[in-house]
């Protein structure tokens, strides 16, 4: 039986992240995998639970987590509706929250401990998470869906004096029709962490066996990234998924029983890939 436990965690700033864990009964101290929602994404987006149940019926403990300014509550884990800790997320925010996630997963105080865990990371998610990966051992293997090579990549570089100027930036939601606020404590972030936050230059560090996966008609964040990340990191493998957009074929609310052919293709290569 494949079951699923929730959980909450103190986050940066002490904000509260909800996480559940989805493994099946007879493997409950299966490897463990973490997966990194991206900007404007949540734990429960699309079909990020049918992706949980195929790593469970597959042999793995599946680790969702709402990073803590992602603009999701624990009362309302599918809404963006925290707007002011949205606003105030930065990316120095979200490596410090994948910590405690991890620590959590590794300590063995709430679940079985995971000796090593595994990344997928989706988008804004993938960058997160090959940083992390560059400084944390206790990653095992990385795995990346159509990941930013930079963080600029979200907004166009000719609007940050204006940002700065005006000290609010507003992202659209085409998904809810919210314009959504992020503070120019974003870009003071990248600026005060030029080092740490170079997607790039860490993708050089990283040591751990890494998928690079992109679908080719990704229009949000072109495949261009994906080469960019190989260059930088030969010995990762980059696997193209042909005509897949930027959510391969997924979509919120996701009210199908089977994932898109798409990320039935990634989970397939995913596993096989962890098993090499």
């Amino acid at each position: 039986m494949i079951i699923n436990q929730t959980y909450t965690l103190p986050g940066a700033k002490g904000r509260i992240m909800l996480m559940d864990l989805t493994y099946n009964e007879v493997h409950p101290n299966a490897p463990l995998i973490i997966f990194v929602h991206g900007f404007k994404g949540f734990k429960d987006w699309g079909s990020h639970h049918l992706i949980a149940r195929h790593f469970a019926l597959n042999g793995y403990r599946f680790l969702k987590f709402n990073f803590s300014h992602n603009g999701t509550t624990p009362e309302q884990p599918d809404d963006l509706t925290d707007l002011i800790a949205f606003s105030e997320n930065t990316f120095s925010i979200e490596l410090e929250d994948l910590q405690y996630v991890i620590d959590f997963a590794c300590s063995g105080s709430v679940i079985p401990a995971a000796a090593k865990v595994i990344l997928i990371a989706h988008s804004m998610g993938g960058g997160i998470s090959i940083i992390k990966a560059a400084e944390e051992k206790r990653v095992s293997h990385l795995i990346t869906m159509a990941s930013v090579a930079t963080f600029r990549n979200l907004w166009p570089k000719e609007i940050e004096p204006q940002w700065r100027l005006s000290g609010v930036l507003h992202f659209p939601n085409k998904r809810t029709g919210q314009d959504m606020p992020v503070k120019a404590t974003l870009l003071d972030d990248l600026d005060r962490h030029q080092g740490r936050l170079n997607i790039l230059a860490k993708a050089a560090d990283v040591t751990q066996p890494w998928l690079i996966v992109h679908g080719t008609a990704d229009t949000v964040v072109t495949v261009s990234h994906a080469h960019d990340l190989k260059a930088m990191q030969p010995n990762a493998r980059l696997l193209q998924i042909p005509n897949a957009d930027h959510v391969f074929g997924s979509s919120h609310p996701y009210l199908q029983q089977q994932l898109p052919p798409a990320l039935q293709d990634l989970c397939k290569q995913a596993l096989a890939f962890l098993k090499l």
